[in-house]
């Protein structure tokens, strides 16, 4: 065997360690919810119908709700996800479409001038004109958000900043530990529960939560997919005398199906496993899966095979996605969408 012969099996030895290892809790997750519980509790039981004998009994538990609710935080989970994955979706890909066909100039000064406006404004409504918290906080934004888009069209002095940095500007908001906003948005919901808006364990104010959570990655995928579009045809139609929104609606968004596609798949995963959100902002009404696995410890102690089987019922879905993701991809179906 000579050298180059070796290196390859020495490196496919090696990856072959490394897909063990890393298939090994799926494997194990799996085999549990499949268990008896003696099976689970009489020690390590690697192979089924050798080490066990498999029974559907954990699953059948599970769908009739003896360990507690399932279906409530399946249909939560699937109506969070899918609602705040289309306005994420339906947002992001005006935004990225807009960052890709359209030059943005935005002068930082503009940007100093609206969070001044904004704090300011806000002072001016709560402290001397008496309105409440929100009105005022409403208020100012409206006020601070019109002062910028006014200076911003003047002559200031300082930087400019382009396309590129609004995108940065987008991604830089997955970069704060998510400890920090999550708390943010409970202050602020709380705040409009007391205003008499409840937002707190709801369906809008979870959806809003997501949609804001997905955006930034939203923008960062489709802008690259956008760019990998043929411009030629968007030009021949506005030599046609064709509106912009037709152009976005009827020719940008059926070619970029793919794409749209694979990115939806994408933000849903992020939405159905995030955990710290829905622990903060949920309750009982509306609990997601993940809080549900969280706090399926038993009076009678933890039992293994129960919690695989909810695992199992809520990770089963996401391979399914990434399995149709890597075919995407594996297909050139996703062409530029992801680099």
């Amino acid at each position: 065997m000579n050298g180059s012969a070796r290196t390859r099996w020495i490196v496919f030895g090696l990856l072959l360690i490394w897909l063990i290892f890393t298939l090994f809790p799926l494997w194990w997750t799996y085999t549990t919810a499949f268990k008896p519980p003696l099976a689970v509790m009489d020690g390590p039981a690697y192979v089924p119908w050798i080490d066990y004998s498999p029974t559907l009994a954990p699953l059948g538990e599970i769908f009739r709700e003896e360990r507690g609710e399932i279906f409530r935080p399946i249909i939560a989970s699937t109506m969070i996800g899918g609602i705040s994955t289309f306005f994420a979706i339906a947002l992001g890909a005006m935004a990225a479409y807009a960052l890709v066909r359209f030059e943005y100039r935005v002068r930082l000064l503009s940007g100093v001038i609206f969070a001044l406006g904004g704090v300011g404004g806000y002072l001016l409504f709560k402290a001397v004109l008496g309105f409440s918290d929100m009105q005022a906080f409403g208020l100012a934004f409206v006020v601070a958000l019109a002062l910028a888009i006014y200076a911003n069209r003047l002559p200031l002095p300082g930087p400019v900043l382009g396309n590129n940095d609004v995108v940065f500007w987008f991604v830089s908001q997955r970069m704060f530990p998510p400890i920090v906003s999550a708390f943010a948005l409970y202050l602020l919901y709380s705040r409009l529960g007391r205003e008499g808006i409840q937002a707190i364990d709801t369906l809008w104010g979870m959806v809003l939560c997501y949609t804001a959570f997905s955006l930034p990655i939203v923008v960062w995928l489709l802008r690259d997919f956008f760019q990998a579009l043929p411009v030629e045809v968007e030009e021949a139609a506005l030599v046609d005398n064709v509106p912009r929104w037709r152009i976005f609606l009827e020719i940008v968004v059926p070619m970029a199906r793919p794409g749209l596609i694979a990115v939806s798949l994408i933000a849903f995963g992020f939405v159905w496993n995030e955990f710290l959100f829905a622990l903060i902002l949920t309750s009982g009404d509306w609990p997601t899966l993940p809080i549900t696995i969280s706090g399926q410890a038993s009076v009678r102690g933890t039992e293994w095979w129960s919690m695989a089987g909810t695992n199992v019922i809520a990770i089963t879905p996401m391979i399914v996605v990434t399995i149709f993701l890597a075919r995407m991809m594996r297909s050139g179906l996703m062409l530029g969408s992801i680099r």
